[in-house]
């Protein structure tokens, strides 16, 4: 088929502030023959977004495509014989007008290609609104409660911060697992959404001594897990709640980046220290295709519900206010960028 000869796209110029942010016209991504091509109808908003942009992680040039999750459907199916008769690729459904999801580079545009093994089949009872609203905090969710501290029945785990849209998750799979569930957020509205997910403690960290809750709530023992989105503002205190041989997984900025600190640190209570991204963990299309098919289970089937506190327009001035949304603490769950009606 024909496509057009540019897309729009929300762009980062140079790393800087949330102002730098454009939606400009760009070429139409090159078609290699074993993409598939989406337009796209719905964004997710991430963390990730504001370090690509910031320049906390750096770019390879200038300037760029943002964004790493998005969801819409296919427009048109790799030309590659040995694609299309790959078993593999016949097992996904695919077909021009399927539903799918895509965490990749550069999703922040009206259409993309991508190899056809990127992107994740959305089952039909799942809307593209909540395909891109739960993919990436989704995967990271399963993937760090499977593989960086496996969840087990009987656990009591940490969440910092608990009402945003990872934190929500993890809840509700520590729950899902039969563990018992202690998050941190800053306001009583917060809380109540976390406790509807499962939260079974919520201490409001404005307010009260996190440390001492979470050591009176355990009985002196700390908890079996800490999931820390917070990064430099959390990271020492979690050593006072983490029990012996007790794990403590770091994965967030969003306060500034863990500072340099002595591995003795882990001495005095055999403490397992993991700083996980999820990438690493569906890095083979094995991987990719086990968690991806794993992750919509669980949406479809209702275990986990995806919150989506706002839909933003699909402007540069719309993805300008999720980010200082996100990053300001006014959120609970996801932030999607409408681009098309599904």
């Amino acid at each position: 088929m024909s496509f057009p000869s540019t897309v729009e796209a929300i762009t980062v110029p140079q790393p800087g502030a949330v102002e730098v942010l454009e939606k400009r016209t760009w070429p139409f991504p090159k078609v290699e023959p074993n993409h598939i091509v989406i337009k796209i109808e719905y964004l997710g908003i991430n963390f990730i977004d504001t370090y690509f942009r910031s320049g906390l992680y750096p770019l390879k040039q200038y300037p760029a495509i943002l964004g790493k999750e998005a969801a819409g459907r296919i427009v048109a199916l790799p030309t590659d014989p040995a694609v299309l008769n790959d078993p593999v690729f016949k097992s996904q459904g695919f077909d021009v007008g399927s539903k799918v999801a895509v965490e990749y580079d550069a999703t922040h545009a009206t259409y993309i290609s991508i190899p056809w093994t990127k992107a994740q089949p959305v089952p039909q009872e799942v809307s593209t609104l909540t395909a891109a609203a739960g993919l990436l905090q989704a995967l990271t969710a399963v993937t760090f409660t499977d593989e960086a501290y496996n969840i087990k029945k009987g656990d009591t785990i940490l969440v910092h911060t608990v009402a945003g849209g990872l934190g929500l998750l993890l809840a509700q799979i520590g729950k899902l697992r039969g563990a018992t569930v202690i998050g941190t957020t800053s306001n009583a509205e917060k809380a109540a959404l976390a406790k509807a997910s499962g939260a079974d403690h919520v201490i409001l960290y404005p307010v009260e001594d996190t440390v001492q809750r979470v050591l009176e709530i355990t009985n002196g023992e700390g908890v079996h897990a800490i999931f820390d989105g917070v990064g430099k503002d959390t990271f020492d205190k979690n050593f006072k709640m983490i029990r012996r041989k007790g794990t403590i997984v770091s994965y967030g900025n969003a306060s500034g980046p863990v500072p340099p600190f002595p591995l003795l640190k882990l001495v005095e209570k055999n403490v397992v220290l993991v700083r996980p991204t999820m990438s690493n963990y569906v890095y083979t299309h094995e991987e990719h295709r086990h968690y991806g098919h794993k992750v919509f289970d669980l949406i479809a089937s209702g275990a986990l519900k995806i919150q989506v506190h706002k839909e933003y327009p699909f402007t540069a001035e719309g993805v300008q206010q999720a980010q200082r949304d996100l990053v300001g603490g006014k959120t609970t769950g996801k932030l999607v960028v409408k681009v098309t009606d599904e």
